[in-house]
């Protein structure tokens, strides 16, 4: 090890040593100071009751399956529309004019509304139309709702990855003999969809938590048995429950989405 390396793993070690410390002291100064507030008695029974946790972990767990299979189904739609939206945005044929626009005011609604009130406008009012089961389901308009939002999300983060793509690498595959379908398809995508994938994880990372805003318009899921929970037992502490499966759940997507980033960074510098 030559004096640079060791002057920067001195340095390592130092930043390292200080932020363990003022992360102790931090941790430490919550602990003891937060239990010295006047209401924390009755928040500490209200909210971190430890048998109110065990009783209702288990259906908690039950019920955040439901929040997983409409996540499950819900990401392969997006992913398709989201791209089908980049492409007609991305269409530069003079005939293909009103796909640009549609793709154009497709996003703009869709980013522009935000997704409770998308939730609500479409899980109440198709409804409404009287359609017959399972039809009417708020499970399926529900999942429409939140497809809708987050295409248009997906579809501006595609169409920067595939802008990112240099014109040189467009106008050699056309040299090279390939039409403008196959050099979108064989050199455009899969370079620009690679570019993409740790900003769309954070997207689905989004996506996971605003599947239980679907719980205002009817399904029993994780947050909806939370509230169930709380007015029968006069107790918060479902919620704290419903927070930390969520977040047994969102944390280490979010560390892998951040660890994609830092991975993409560095191969860029």
């Amino acid at each position: 090890m030559n004096r640079r390396q060791a002057y920067e793993a001195a340095e390592r070690r130092r930043s390292l040593t200080i932020a363990g410390i003022s992360t102790v002291v931090v941790i430490l100064a919550i602990m003891f100071l937060v239990p010295l507030a006047p209401g924390w008695p009755q928040v500490k029974a209200s909210f971190f009751d430890g048998a109110v946790f065990a009783d209702t972990f288990p259906t908690l767990l039950k019920a955040f399956m439901i929040d997983v299979m409409i996540f499950a189904w819900s990401v392969p739609i997006i992913l398709v529309l989201g791209l089908a939206i980049a492409l007609a945005r991305g269409a530069q044929a003079p005939a293909l004019f009103p796909l640009r626009i549609f793709g154009a005011v497709y996003v703009d609604v869709f980013r522009g509304v935000p997704v409770v009130l998308t939730i609500y406008l479409i899980g109440f009012g198709v409804p409404g139309l009287g359609l017959p089961r399972p039809w009417n389901s708020p499970y399926i308009w529900g999942t429409v709702a939140l497809v809708l939002t987050y295409s248009a999300y997906v579809a501006e983060v595609l169409r920067s990855g595939i802008e990112s793509i240099h014109a040189s690498q467009r106008n050699a595959a056309i040299c090279l003999g390939l039409n403008e379908r196959d050099t979108m398809r064989y050199v455009i995508l899969p370079q620009a969809i690679r570019r993409v994938v740790p900003a769309n994880m954070n997207m689905l990372v989004a996506l996971q938590k605003d599947v239980a805003l679907l719980s205002f318009i009817g399904p029993v899921e994780i947050l909806r048995q939370a509230g169930i929970y709380k007015s029968l037992l006069a107790n918060f502490t479902p919620y704290v429950v419903a927070a930390v499966i969520f977040l047994l759940v969102t944390v280490p997507a979010t560390r892998y989405a951040d660890y994609l980033l830092n991975r993409d960074r560095n191969a860029r510098s």
